[in-house]
């Protein structure tokens, strides 16, 4: 038979894969590197670093290359677009964290649906924010700061990563819970932000523990409050939110891995069970203590519900606030 003239099935027939049962078929994965995307750039506080070590372990793990691609922009939707456009056969995967939950109550044109094209795998972690002030702010305490801005409107600014980064969402809360005016300045990376807040060009932030801390003991920012409900070991003498005044208040980061909704069930668990794997384990845990992080590791159904709750309670937030699509 002429070459020129063989079918698809002939090609199909002649190929190693043919001869594997349709089940182990099913069972080649991960077959190739895997691309785990993390829409930050490099170095970009906890998102980027926690990518990083769990690509590392993930690597280990599958005995495949896991090799992170920063896709910064919008918010990370450059890179969650990116990952919800890729095909479903789980070798793109999407390390994010609470953007995804807002980002169609913030932007009114985007080129995917963030809570339909994208499949929550797990939640690896959860951690804490920091509320943090310049020096030549002259507040000490939570309460001064709600005093000092609601006595000075409009005169203290806010840096963050951008409408729908978490440390937008985290002082957006703050200011629905306090009554106070502070005006976001937005930057294209939180570390951007974190850099002109010490250089004195923005008043305050909300912004990641491990990124803020070192900037904190230079004395060249002055911490006021952390964000969750019990005090972080990172920083035992700083008070919550709540001891500090603002009852109720508690804002908790969180980041997970996603892949492109259409990811075959047994690719989900497998890679579930993998991520889950190395969560539970102690050189993961001592690293996400370090960085002032717990450990989460829960189910894609859990993880689902989750991230539901979050897009309603955002959702809410944003309304109330008037924040408008952009």
């Amino acid at each position: 038979m002429n070459t020129t003239t063989l079918t698809r099935r002939h090609l199909l027939q002649a190929s190693p894969l043919a001869l594997l049962p349709p089940q182990t078929l099913g069972q080649a994965w991960p077959n190739r590197p895997l691309r785990f995307v993390v829409p930050a750039a490099p170095g970009a506080g906890i998102l980027d670093i926690i990518g990083r070590l769990l690509a590392q372990h993930l690597a280990r793990k599958l005995g495949q290359q896991v090799v992170v691609e920063n896709k910064p922009g919008a918010a990370n939707n450059v890179g969650a677009e990116f990952v919800a456009h890729a095909p479903a056969d789980g070798h793109t995967l999407l390390m994010c964290n609470s953007s995804l939950a807002v980002a169609d109550h913030l932007y009114a044109r985007l080129g995917y649906k963030p809570m339909s094209d994208l499949l929550p795998v797990t939640q690896v972690n959860s951690a804490p924010l920091i509320l943090v002030a310049h020096p030549s702010v002259p507040v000490s305490t939570v309460q001064e700061l709600i005093a000092y801005a609601k006595a000075n409107p409009g005169m203290l600014n806010y840096g963050s990563a951008g409408i729908g980064s978490t440390p937008f969402l985290a002082t957006e809360l703050f200011k629905s819970m306090t009554g106070i005016d502070l005006v976001h300045v937005p930057y294209r990376g939180g570390a951007l932000a974190l850099a002109d807040l010490a250089a004195g060009q923005v008043s305050v932030m909300i912004e990641n523990v491990p990124g803020s801390v070192p900037l904190v003991r230079d004395g060249r920012l002055k911490a006021l409050a952390i964000t969750s409900r019990h005090r972080s070991p990172l920083v035992p003498d700083l008070p919550t939110m709540g001891e500090a005044g603002v009852a109720g208040y508690e804002m908790i980061g969180w980041n997970g891995v996603f892949v492109a909704t259409g990811t075959a069930p047994r690719i989900v668990d497998k890679l579930h069970d993998a991520l889950v794997g190395i969560i539970a384990t102690p050189e993961l845990k001592a690293q996400l203590a370090e960085l002032g992080a717990e450990p989460v590791g829960n189910s894609p159904a859990e993880f689902v519900a989750f991230m539901r709750g979050e897009h309603e309670r955002w959702g809410r937030i944003i309304r109330e606030r008037g924040i408008k699509p952009e």
